[in-house]
């Protein structure tokens, strides 16, 4: 392999990653590796359509002034998220502003940011955030274009409209992006040279390892997903005030109210769920839970009012894991870093997969058989079961 093919691959790697991560995290409601601003409210440090690297805040932990995170706005473009500057820190909160606005969020009626709603960080190197200039205006152009098609397509044959096409360009970008990474990933030269040098029978032979690689990067991905989507915060609103009422959320200072939280599980596997309150005033009960296979399962949130009238929000983050390990390792592992937790569930779900695959196809290559010469899956798994005997 020539360092000019070495690098063709790095650079296409590189480039499926970038738009992966960058499609990912529209669809998944929160930057992955990378995110980009669509106005010009933080300018002139990030131009509208520029990119910048989003650091996870499982990772960067809370925030400081000076900082620009990305968090879930509760009014700012109707609840949508949002990259600004972080300006001060209060009791309640932090204030945010956009560099470019004369005013803080927080004077045009958003509540202070709470940690649970900072779903990331923009990294920066010596104060300045690093940028990538036209990043977000070449990505919203190809998602625009696939989405358009996709709507065309689908809208005559029944689709909702443009909202179905924006969500499923998305989703059709990433995945014929992930496949075109992928494909460049299995060594094509080192096939086209064993093929000039050894017999053409061998032309269909798949490499077991190119194979696993395959299946594991689609589940692993499902499992992420289907771990990441559900999770996020929950806001509440609370009233403090000395004419209270029956409403659990309208209190008389320094009193309690409960609240009822119903956790839904759609998937065929039992998922662990854990309650971390982002804010002071909140609790829960139980502060983790089993919610079994299509089931649901109910918790108590606990809003304590201030001693002080007025109106309040309070945050309650949710992380669900799905329980291929004890529930007690899960939360453990949550309570170490909420990514750990993630990390064992897939590293278990690699370790079955595998042992699966190489139980049932050994270490040797896989033979692809011809149409003329093929044999039922189910006649290859009863003549491995005779082996076995």
């Amino acid at each position: 392999m020539t360092a000019r093919t070495v690098l063709e691959r790095t650079f296409t790697i590189v480039v499926a990653i970038v738009v992966v991560a960058l499609v990912l995290g529209q669809v998944l409601g929160q930057p992955i590796l990378l995110g980009y601003v669509t106005t010009g409210s933080m300018e002139p440090t990030i131009d509208a359509g520029d990119g910048f690297v989003a650091i996870p805040s499982a990772v960067t932990g809370s925030p400081e002034p000076g900082d620009v995170v990305v968090f879930e706005a509760t009014e700012l473009h109707d609840g949508g998220l949002t990259t600004h500057r972080i300006v001060d820190e209060t009791p309640d909160g932090y204030v945010t502003a956009g560099d470019a606005n004369p005013f803080t969020d927080q004077d045009g009626g958003e509540p202070p940011v709470s940690d649970g709603q900072i779903v990331a960080t923009a990294l920066q190197i010596n104060g300045h955030v690093v940028t990538i200039p036209h990043l977000g205006t070449a990505v919203m152009g190809v998602h625009g274009v696939v989405g358009g098609v996709f709507d065309a397509i689908v809208t005559p044959l029944g689709g909702s409209g443009p909202d179905d096409g924006t969500d499923a360009g998305a989703i059709l970008v990433a995945m014929g992006v992930a496949l075109l990474g992928l494909g460049v990933l299995f060594d094509r030269t080192g096939v086209e040279q064993r093929q000039a040098t050894r017999s053409t029978s061998r032309e269909n032979v798949l490499a077991i390892w190119a194979a696993i690689a395959v299946v594991l990067f689609v589940l692993v991905s499902l499992a992420t997903v289907a771990m990441v989507v559900p999770s996020g915060t929950t806001a509440y609103e609370l009233v403090s005030t000395d004419d209270s009422t029956d409403d659990p959320q309208v209190l008389a200072p320094g009193e309690t109210g409960d609240l009822t939280r119903t956790v839904d599980n759609a998937g065929y596997l039992p998922t662990v769920v854990v309650f971390e309150p982002s804010s002071s005033g909140v609790a829960t009960d139980p502060a983790w839970l089993t919610v079994g296979s299509r089931d649901t399962a109910e918790a108590t949130v606990s809003l304590t009012a201030p001693d002080s009238s007025g109106q309040y929000t309070r945050y309650v983050g949710e992380y669900r894991y799905i329980a291929v390990l004890p529930p007690t390792v899960l939360v453990w592992l949550h309570g170490l870093h909420p990514l750990l937790a993630i990390a064992a569930v897939n590293a278990v779900i690699v370790g079955v997969v595998v042992a699966i695959l190489l139980g049932l196809y050994g270490t040797g290559d896989l033979r692809i058989r011809r149409i003329g010469g093929h044999v039922a899956p189910s006649t290859r798994l009863r003549r491995k079961l005779q082996k076995w005997r």
